[in-house]
C-alpha cells in the first residue's frame, strides 16, 4: 500500500502526518518506508535522518536515472533505517531542486513508480511526503501511489484549493494512474471551539468530500515532538494528539 500526502497549500502538516502515521504503522508491525520528496526535508529532519555528504538520498536515486551507469543501484540501497523500529526512510535532499528540470525534460516521471514497485516485497506500507506544489516530484508521487491523503487547515483558502486539486487528481487518474483514489481529507490544526472550522468541515461533507471523521487538534505537543525528533507514538503515546493520529491510522487501515 502506497500513500501520498499532498496539498498545494503549505503549512497544512503533511510532514507531521507522514511521520506520525508511518511511525504508528511501524509500531503495528508493518514494515514501513517513508519517501521524502520535499526539498525542505522536514520529514527527514523530524526523524533525525539528515546526514552530511549522504549518497543515499532520494536525489541520488533520481540522479542515477539521468546519468550513465553500467550497474545502477537498486532502490533498496537508498532505504536507510531510522531510530524507529521497523521504519525506514529514503531521505530528502535539497538537490532535488537542481535535478527537477533535467528529469522533467527527459521524461522520467515514471521512475519513482518503478522504484516503489521494486520495493513492494520489502515494505508493506509506504508513505510519501511531498512539497506544497504540483511539480515533477509530486506528480511522480501521485502516479506511483495507490491512495492520496489531503491535509487541510480548515480555512476558506483551503476549501478553494480543494476544488482545483480534485480536478488535477482526476486528470492524473485518467491519464497516468487508474488506481489512484483520494482516501481522505484530514482536518489538521483543528480548533474545536471556533465556528469557522466546523462550518468548513460541514460544507465539505455536504459536497461529498471524503473528510475523515477524526480531526487533528492544534497542540504544542506537536512542536515538542519536532524538537525531540521523536514521533508522537514514541514521545507521548497516551497524549490526546497521539490518540487522534492512532484513530486516523485505524480508520484508514480498516478497509486496507
Amino acid at each position: 500500500m502506497i500513500r501520498v500526502l499532498f496539498n498545494k497549500k503549505g503549512g497544512v502538516g503533511k510532514s507531521s502526518l507522514t511521520v506520525n502515521l508511518a511511525a504508528i504503522s511501524a509500531q503495528r508491525g508493518f514494515k514501513t518506508l517513508i519517501i521524502d520528496l520535499d526539498t525542505q526535508c522536514n520529514t527527514t529532519a523530524y526523524l533525525d535522518a539528515l546526514k552530511e555528504e549522504d549518497t543515499s538520498t532520494i536525489a541520488n536515486l533520481f540522479e542515477q536515472t539521468i546519468t550513465f551507469h553500467l550497474h545502477r543501484q537498486p532502490a533498496k540501497v537508498f532505504c536507510q533505517p531510522t531510530k524507529v523500529n521497523n521504519l525506514d526512510i529514503i531521505a530528502g535532499s535539497p538537490r532535488l531542486a537542481e535535478l527537477e528540470s533535467e528529469l522533467d525534460s527527459r521524461h522520467k516521471i515514471y521512475k519513482l513508480k518503478e522504484a516503489l514497485e521494486s520495493l513492494s516485497e520489502d515494505y508493506q506500507r509506504i508513505y510519501i511526503d511531498t512539497a506544497p506544489a504540483l511539480n515533477f516530484y509530486s506528480m511522480s508521487a501521485l502516479i506511483a501511489a495507490d491512495r492520496c491523503l489531503i491535509p487541510i487547515d480548515c480555512d476558506d483558502f483551503a476549501r478553494q484549493g480543494l476544488y482545483s486539486l480534485q480536478q488535477k487528481i482526476a486528470e492524473i487518474r485518467e491519464d497516468h494512474n487508474a488506481k489512484l483514489e483520494v482516501e481522505g481529507i484530514i482536518a489538521n490544526q483543528y480548533l474545536s471551539n471556533a465556528n469557522l472550522p466546523k462550518q468548513i468541515i460541514h460544507e465539505l461533507i455536504a459536497e461529498n468530500y471524503p473528510v475523515l471523521p477524526h480531526y487533528i487538534a492544534q497542540s504544542v505537543k506537536m512542536r515538542e515532538s519536532h524538537q525531540a525528533k521523536q514521533p508522537l507514538i514514541s514521545l507521548a503515546p497516551k497524549h490526546k494528539l497521539t490518540l487522534s493520529m492512532v484513530s486516523i491510522f485505524e480508520y484508514l487501515e480498516k478497509d486496507s
